[in-house]
């Protein structure tokens, strides 16, 4: 999905996914809701999407998160409107009309949900250095372990922490070579002792916490951004972690990904990756800039109204405005 270019062979991996993944799941789905409710409910909710809203402590937040996107979306639909040109000038009018969405599949990931993976369709100043670095990474012989090295020296260098030995020790920084299979999402866990922050191994994972976490890194660009955002997390974990127990948390979930997301960002700018020697060089003058902030909007503009979308959606599936006949319908209907 990213690196494809060929509209059939795109569209035929998108609708083979989502046919063995959706439809097989649709019955457990609908399952966990009822489960979910019947929990929330006994614990004095109305719904499971009630009791998520209720970690920002608003009465008013389904209307703040409205207001903020309506702020967003001139920006967001220029995003779309330029993007969607560019497919046009490489697919033409038989696959993207120029007044409606673009096809999903084009996108560059399998949910569309970020679209920096055809940056290099998109670069208004192509003469400019590029900024994907990822193979400079490959060509420096980079690997798993030293992009959490970089990322550590980061963050020591902002007078925060070094990871505890238990971090490097016991992590799972890549998908094992001997054929397990484990879940590749990117995640980072407490295991509220003081002093063991990572994302363990299976074994071990079973032992200490219910839950299998783990991280399959590869050498790219926007797993480098990764690292530092999930390392973010432990930094965070590790300034409450002499707090009792009921404080070692964040304000709420979005605050956590807020704190992951200001450090990545602040590697992701192109002065830091000639510093870590990942560009030769950072030209500060308006066509770089430009190239720079279409890739950060490419991630993070395109991200926003995906985020927000999931939650309507499932807002609705859990309160019952959204019936299992209609999970698929509503879904495209927000999209």
């Amino acid at each position: 999905m990213a690196t494809s270019r060929s509209y059939k062979k795109l569209l035929y991996a998108w609708e083979g996914w989502h046919n063995a993944a959706g439809n097989p799941l649709r019955a457990k789905y609908q399952e966990f809701v009822t489960l979910s409710n019947e929990a929330y409910q006994m614990d004095g909710f109305e719904d499971t999407g009630s009791y998520w809203r209720s970690w920002y402590d608003s009465t008013t937040f389904e209307d703040d998160l409205e207001h903020l996107y309506n702020q967003l979306e001139p920006l967001y639909l220029n995003l779309h409107a330029f993007v969607r040109r560019k497919l046009y000038d490489r697919y033409g009018p038989k696959y993207i009309n120029l007044k409606g969405p673009i096809p999903a599949h084009l996108l560059g990931n399998m949910w569309a949900q970020q679209w920096n993976n055809i940056y290099d369709l998109m670069v208004p100043y192509p003469d400019k250095p590029n900024l994907d670095v990822t193979s400079a990474m490959v060509n420096q012989g980079w690997n798993a372990t030293h992009m959490f090295r970089v990322s550590e020296e980061f963050f020591t260098s902002l007078g925060l922490l070094e990871m505890p030995p238990e971090f490097w020790e016991k992590s799972m920084l890549e998908k094992p070579a001997d054929g397990r299979e484990v879940v590749c999402h990117a995640s980072a866990w407490d295991f509220y002792n003081r002093k063991d922050f990572r994302s363990p191994h299976p074994a071990q994972a079973m032992l200490l916490s219910p839950r299998r976490i783990k991280q399959c890194t590869t050498v790219t660009m926007e797993q480098l951004f990764t690292v530092h955002h999930e390392m973010g997390h432990v930094q965070y974990y590790l300034q409450y972690k002499d707090q009792p127990v009921s404080f070692r948390g964040g304000a709420n979930p979005g605050f956590h990904e807020a704190i992951g997301d200001v450090l990545s960002l602040s590697v992701s700018t192109p002065s830091h990756l000639q510093k870590i020697g990942l560009l030769s060089s950072a030209v500060e003058d308006e066509e770089s800039n430009i190239n720079y902030l279409l890739k950060m909007a490419l991630e993070k503009i395109a991200f926003l109204p995906f985020g927000y979308l999931i939650d309507q959606w499932r807002w609705n599936v859990f309160s019952g405005r959204t019936p299992p006949s209609r999970y698929n319908y509503d879904w495209w209907y927000l999209r």
